[in-house]
């Protein structure tokens, strides 16, 4: 891979542009770091828009932290069912991400770092506008995961 000539430049403001492009979290996140694990961009977009809005819009693990654990696996994951240390390994680094984004930001649920407290009923998405983006913490979400991935997985 070229990790070392990506990680010369943070993509941190990438990713953050990428959600106000229109893209969830989990898109911004997974998309911008894909192609240093031999994903191109496009497939990426398709494959992480599953995980926006705390997995299918149901408000439950951030899309950023799902889009770590993703690329953590393109990088780390094992490929054969019988071998129980890699297992174990993979599922070692997600927890370690995940609990540098949770001391960060108090949760990796989405519901409770946008507030929540009702169960979201609609699978529609809400109109991307400026008050929108103004009322979110996501950009900063997205900023502390695409710093973790840099630090841990770069």
């Amino acid at each position: 891979m070229h990790n070392e000539q990506k990680r010369a430049v943070s993509r941190t403001k990438q990713a953050v542009e990428t959600f106000y492009e229109g893209y969830n979290c989990a898109q911004s996140v997974f998309a911008t770091y894909a192609d240093c694990f031999g994903m191109e961009r496009e497939m990426a977009f398709r494959m992480s828009s599953a995980m926006g809005a705390g997995v299918g819009r149901m408000r439950e693990v951030c899309g950023a932290v799902s889009s770590m654990a993703m690329l953590a696996g393109l990088k780390e994951g094992n490929a054969d069912p019988q071998d129980e240390e890699a297992k174990e390994r993979i599922y070692v680094r997600v927890r370690q991400m995940s609990e540098r984004f949770r001391k960060e930001n108090g949760s990796i649920i989405c519901r409770e770092l946008l507030g929540i407290t009702e169960v979201e009923e609609s699978a529609k998405p809400q109109p991307r506008t400026k008050e929108y983006y103004e009322s979110r913490p996501c950009p900063h979400l997205i900023e502390c995961a695409a710093r973790i991935i840099e630090e841990e997985l770069l």
